[in-house]
């Protein structure tokens, strides 16, 4: 039987081409949407509609407000959210299509279980999952393949942000944990938008926790305070799964772990995700 997390390795690849493929980008840039941040904050942010940027730095939660400020609610006199929806969904089919086994009886298998598992999704008090599982469900294989994906990873970014609230870390904070653990501040702080001080008076306040020493390593109980907070991540993420029997799970990993695998090599590895190669 698939766990969880497993599970997620190889969905969240098929969701993230729309970051990082170069279909994906010119998608948006088609929109009117030019430059990657554009892009990003209005596919992300569109299911909510033409929101402002105190939601979105609430709910995105890792991103420092002034840079979501810098794109919302700017995006949407560029493209109305429908539009950037439209963008969104079309350039990651054509990523999933440029770099997917040709196999489209895997595809379309692969997209039934899958939605059928984002419809099963319980999104109260998950936002942005449930934005996205109110859209109307593609007919095209790979697009229901893509937004299945989308529901269940936003849903489990949703559980994930309640456990961080709940071990009383901000962003910043959860930020600056993860490269004391694994290293990449290199990469986490300029994609996320945290300045030098706020970094530095995020990493003061844990090492005040007792999570980090005074060189900035992880203690112990730095370490066991992470492993809670991915622990409950994976309990939390685990209710689509319920109604599926072992059997059924495993053989939808059978089925995604060739597309995960084609998905990832548009992906780079370290992410600012965290998701590990399939």
């Amino acid at each position: 039987m698939s766990s969880m997390r497993h599970l997620w390795q190889l969905f969240e690849p098929l969701h993230a081409v729309t970051y990082f493929a170069p279909e994906a980008r010119a998608g948006f840039e088609s929109a009117g949407l030019r430059g990657y941040w554009r892009g990003y904050f209005a596919g992300r942010a569109a299911p909510l509609g033409a929101v402002t940027a105190a939601p979105v730095t609430a709910l995105f939660f890792s991103f420092a407000p002034a840079m979501v400020a810098r794109a919302l609610p700017d995006v949407w006199r560029r493209a109305s959210p429908d539009r950037a929806l439209t963008a969104r969904l079309d350039g990651a089919v054509a990523a999933l299509r440029a770099v997917l086994p040709a196999e489209p009886e895997r595809w379309a298998r692969a997209a039934d279980l899958l939605a059928a598992a984002a419809r099963a999704a319980g999104t109260g008090g998950r936002a942005l999952a449930a934005a996205n599982a109110a859209l109307p469900i593609p007919d095209d294989p790979l697009a229901r393949l893509w937004q299945a994906a989308t529901v269940l990873r936003e849903h489990r970014g949703d559980g994930h942000i309640a456990a961080l609230v709940d071990a009383e870390l901000t962003g910043c904070q959860a930020l600056v944990l993860r490269d004391a653990l694994y290293g990449g501040r290199e990469q986490l702080q300029p994609n996320r938008g945290w300045t030098d001080d706020e970094w530095d008076a995020a990493a003061r306040t844990l090492a005040e926790r007792g999570w980090l020493s005074g060189d900035g390593r992880p203690t112990a109980a730095g370490e066991a305070a992470h492993r809670e907070v991915e622990s409950r991540t994976d309990r939390l993420a685990a209710q689509p799964w319920t109604a599926f029997d072992a059997a059924t799970l495993t053989r939808l990993a059978r089925l995604l772990e060739p597309l995960a695998d084609a998905a990832a090599t548009v992906v780079p590895f370290p992410n600012p995700m965290g998701v590990p190669r399939p």
